[in-house]
Parts: C-alpha cells; sequence; structure tokens
C-alpha cells in the first residue's frame, strides 16, 4: 500500500525536480517495501495453504472415523457413492475455499479501506468517483452470484451421480459384459456427466463475467481519474505524482472489492458441502454404546454361550417383520446351523448377533451378557465372522491374516490356513507373502472364501460365525473344512455358527434352525428335521434331485 505514495513522491520531488540522488533513495525504498511484500505474499500463500491442509487432512481423518463406525443403516441412507463424494471433493471444496479466505478475504478489506484513505488523503475530490464506479461493480456482482450460487450448489449433487454411476460401472463390469449392456452403461454414465458438464460449464460462463465486467469498469473509473484529475492539474490543484499514485490506488480499491466479492460467489458451494459433511459427522450412528458407568462386562472364565430370546426385528420402512419371535440356546463346543431358501432371513439373524442392527424386541446374550449392555468394541473381540462376500485387502496373504489377529505367529497362520484347505494353493502362490489384490482378485471364489474363513479362525474368539461362506466350496473341500473345524482345540471352546444353503453342510451341526420368511419353522438335530419337519424336508428333497444333497 506504501508504493503508490512512494512513487508520487518520485515523480513529484524527484523526476520534476530533476533530483537524481532523492531518486536513487526512493528507488532503493521501493526496492525495500517491494521485497517486504514479496516475502510477505509468500508467507501468506505458505501458511494459507498449509492451515488449509491441515483442515482437510483433519476433516478427512474424522469423517474416516466417523464412517467406520456407522451401523449398516446409515451406510444405506447415506450410500457408498456420496460418502466417497463427501469425503473427497467435498473437502476439497472447503480446503480451496478457505485458502481464498485466507489468503483474500482477510487482505482485500484491509486493502479496501487502506487504499481508500490514502486515496482520500492524496485528493479527495478525485473520490467521488467511486461513489459511480463501486455501486456499479456491487450490481454486477450480486446479479452474478444471483444466478452462479444455486448452480455451484447443485454440481455437488451431480458430482454424487457421477461417482454412483461409475462406482457401478467398475464393480459391476463383468455383469456389464456378460449381458451385453455396455451401450446401456455408457449411454447412462454420459448423461450424469453431460449433466454435470452442463451445469459447470454455466456455472463458470456467468463467474467468469466477473473478469471483463471488472476490466470495463476499472477501465472507465481509470477514464474517470485521468480526465478529472486532468482539470485539476491544469488548475494547478494537483500534482501529477498525486493523480498516478491515485489511479494505483483506485486500481487497488476495485481489485480488492473484486477479490472480495469472487470469495463470496465461491463460499456457498464451500457452504453446500460443509453441509454434507457435517450431515454425516453430526449423524449418530443407530448402535450406540450405552454410558460407560453403566456398561457391563465379559467374564472371559465363563464358558462360551449365546443365545437369543424372543428376538423380532424389521428394517426401517418395510411392511413386516424380517425376523420375529426367534428363540434358541447354544453352548460352547456345540454348532449351530441356519438353513432356509433365500430372503428367509438367515444372514438378517448372524448380523445381528455383532449388533450391525438393533433389535426391536427380544435381547441377544453372548457368554451372558446381553449385547446392548456392552460396548461394541468387546463384542466384537467376542466375535470372529465371514461375511457372505469374502473381503479381502490389497495386501499379502500375511497382511490379510494379521488383519484377524495381531499378535498371530507364521505358525498360528499355517494352522489356520490348514484348517481352511488353503494351505495347497498359498504354498503354490508363493507362501504367506504372496500378494493379495485389492478385492482378492488375484484368486478364485473358492479361494477367496477359503482364505477369509483362515482369517475368521486365526483369532481367538467366543463365536464364530460363517454367513454363507461355504457357498463356492466342493463336497470334498466342505467336508474337510467343518471336520477340521470340529477337531480344532480353538473351536471348540467357542460356538459355531454356520449359515448354508446345503443341507449336507448343516447335518452333522447340533443344533438345526429351519427359516421361512423370518420365521424358525424348525429346530432340532438333522435326524429329527427331516423326521417331522416338512419346510426341512423339501429342502432335502430339492437337493436330492439337483444331486446336491444325497448324503443326507
Amino acid at each position: 500500500m506504501y508504493l503508490p505514495t512512494i512513487t508520487s513522491d518520485l515523480i513529484d520531488k524527484g523526476i520534476a525536480k530533476n533530483d537524481t540522488s532523492y531518486i536513487w533513495n526512493q528507488g532503493v525504498k521501493m526496492m525495500i517495501v517491494s521485497v517486504i511484500g514479496l516475502v510477505a505474499a509468500g508467507g501468506n500463500v505458505y501458511f494459507a495453504s498449509t492451515q488449509a491442509m491441515k483442515v482437510g487432512q483433519k476433516l478427512r481423518s474424522q469423517m474416516f472415523s466417523k464412517v467406520v463406525n456407522f451401523s449398516s443403516r446409515e451406510f444405506t441412507d447415506f450410500g457408498d457413492a456420496s460418502l466417497i463424494t463427501r469425503t473427497t471433493n467435498d473437502i476439497i471444496q472447503i480446503q480451496n475455499v478457505m485458502v481464498t479466505i485466507l489468503r483474500m478475504m482477510l487482505q482485500s478489506p484491509i486493502m479496501l479501506i487502506a487504499a481508500g484513505f490514502l486515496a482520500y488523503n492524496r485528493e479527495h475530490k478525485l473520490t467521488l468517483i467511486f461513489a459511480i464506479s463501486i455501486p456499479i461493480l456491487a450490481v454486477c456482482v450480486v446479479a452474478i452470484m444471483y444466478f452462479a450460487v444455486p448452480l455451484f450448489k447443485s454440481i455437488q449433487k451431480k458430482t454424487d451421480r457421477i461417482n454412483l454411476v461409475f462406482r457401478e460401472g467398475l464393480t459391476g463390469v463383468r455383469v456389464i459384459r456378460a449381458f451385453n449392456q455396455d451401450k446401456f452403461e455408457q449411454d447412462r454414465f454420459d448423461g450424469a456427466n453431460t449433466d454435470y458438464t452442463h451445469t459447470a460449464t454455466k456455472a463458470y460462463t456467468i463467474v467468469s463475467f466477473m473478469f471483463p465486467v471488472m476490466t470495463l469498469i476499472l477501465s472507465g473509473t481509470n477514464i474517470g481519474i485521468i480526465w478529472l484529475g486532468g482539470h485539476l492539474i491544469a488548475d494547478m490543484q494537483m500534482q501529477v505524482g498525486n493523480l498516478v499514485a491515485f489511479m494505483t490506488y483506485a486500481t487497488q480499491i476495485l481489485m480488492s472489492f473484486m477479490m472480495l466479492s469472487m470469495v463470496f460467489v465461491f463460499v456457498p458451494r464451500a457452504q453446500a458441502s460443509a453441509a454434507r459433511i457435517n450431515q454425516v459427522l453430526n449423524r449418530e450412528s443407530s448402535v450406540s454404546d450405552v454410558d460407560e458407568q453403566q456398561q457391563l462386562s465379559f467374564d472371559d472364565n465363563k464358558p462360551a454361550t449365546l443365545s437369543f430370546n424372543d428376538v423380532s426385528f424389521k428394517y426401517r420402512g418395510a411392511e413386516k417383520n424380517a425376523l420375529s419371535n426367534v428363540n434358541f440356546d447354544v453352548q460352547a463346543g456345540q454348532t449351530i446351523a441356519v438353513i432356509g431358501g433365500t430372503g428367509s432371513g438367515k444372514s438378517t439373524l448372524v448380523n445381528l448377533i455383532p449388533r450391525l442392527f438393533n433389535i426391536d424386541h427380544g435381547s441377544i446374550k453372548v457368554d451372558g451378557v446381553e449385547i446392548s449392555q456392552v460396548s461394541q468394541h468387546d463384542l466384537h473381540e467376542k466375535i470372529s465372522i465371514t461375511q457372505q462376500k469374502a473381503v479381502l485387502f490389497k495386501g499379502t496373504i500375511r497382511s490379510n491374516l494379521l488383519y484377524g489377529n495381531d499378535d498371530a505367529t507364521d505358525d498360528d497362520m499355517w494352522k489356520a490356513l490348514e484348517i481352511a484347505q488353503a494351505k495347497d494353493f498359498v504354498n503354490e502362490s508363493g507362501g504367506l507373502d504372496a500378494e493379495v489384490e485389492q478385492n482378492g482378485d488375484n484368486f478364485s471364489g473358492g479361494q477367496r472364501q477359503r482364505l477369509a474363513i483362515a482369517r475368521t479362525i486365526i483369532k481367538p474368539a467366543s463365536i464364530y460365525v460363517f454367513d454363507d461362506s461355504f457357498s463356492a466350496l466342493d463336497f470334498k473341500t466342505d467336508a474337510k473344512l467343518r471336520m477340521a473345524l470340529k477337531k480344532d482345540q480353538q473351536v471348540q471352546q467357542a460356538v459355531t455358527v454356520i449359515v448354508a444353503q446345503r443341507v449336507s453342510t448343516v447335518a452333522d451341526a447340533n443344533l438345526i434352525l429351519v427359516m421361512e420368511d423370518g420365521q424358525v419353522v424348525g429346530q432340532g438335530t438333522h435326524q429329527e428335521l427331516k423326521d417331522n419337519n416338512k419346510t426341512y424336508r423339501q429342502i432335502i428333497d430339492s437337493q436330492i434331485e439337483e444331486g446336491d444333497g444325497t448324503n443326507a
């Protein structure tokens, strides 16, 4: 802000009077001020950038921490694609605006006020020109914001849509090719992409008018200053140096006003992003722990047990219960199997054991303690589960097994792999340090399931849950695996829960639950159900016809 004043003095007192010494002195002073300004500007950029990046880092950390503690209900409400967009694109918007605020929003008002004050001191008569140019600029900025802000807000939702379509296309690429729907998916993505492009183009086109409008108003202001200043100089009421300084201050005033306006143009988009992020951060999980003072703890000396007492559960928005009045009780060393048709409630039942959902009625007890009265951390320590879809993480077989038990030794890993019937193909693949690609795509479905089962049984737990995790195994491997599980000392001290479609998988369980439409229509041993339960008999008959239940 001091440079125009130095320039004015240099012209009026140095050049006009041909004082070389004064010109050199002012030149050195200008150089010093410029260097200070350069260092200050560099510091401003550095600190603005680092603080914005730290805010982004903290927000991403908070978002991830919040999301991984969500229950399945919250994942359903937000959707995977939207959560990814909120954690990446929305936070980037906030970072960008924060940089802009720290660089411009703090600087612009100071420049605007200081330049106005210094310009007034130089020649107060010329400041009348601002009474015309600033209102015109203000009207133009307000008009641009009026049309641009709603478009910026809608851009984030359209980003969600692109992410959703693109993610579905990537995860379902094999299905798309199998049904020859490449053209349909391409058109669907093009539609979402075109919609986003048109909206973004329209928004940035409107904002781009800011610069030519600013240039026009600035040029008009300078013309007015030169015209009026020329008359004042001609009447000996003003010096040439003051006119040059005033023009520089006028440029700074209008530029500051424009920068301030640009901040307010982009803030609404970050505001929309901040609202979307707050929706996640402020969302309380539907599954939460009781107060720490009221929490119960497990007695590690007690034998493992699992009991369902009159348990009913309904998904939000559903017309009827997914599970109704489920009752059973199993002890350590016993295996409970759940069988039934598709949609009968088998996976829902096992998802209630680790409390992925809250039940609507009844109680579930693990080791004699109701699961709603203990912390989710303690509960999950007691349970080891293989989900219906075998999920492997990018890394090595070793790193995936350590995911189940950090303290596992190589011997523990090989033992778990041997029980899971995975030892042979792991040896052929290169051992424990063999690479695992994302989602385990370099292994077959059966191999992925066996690695996931090995990860489950390597963890010391009271309850082992296998949710339809033998479906990709052949009968021989299935039988060997279940036999190895029965002989394992660690599993013998726990409760084993098996969900399966095949009768041969569940036949040797101590207790079999037969599910139909969310209800237990029969429970007992294989022989008892075979003799007395119509639904179980139908399942056996259907599988014998398909050659799948000959051992039943």
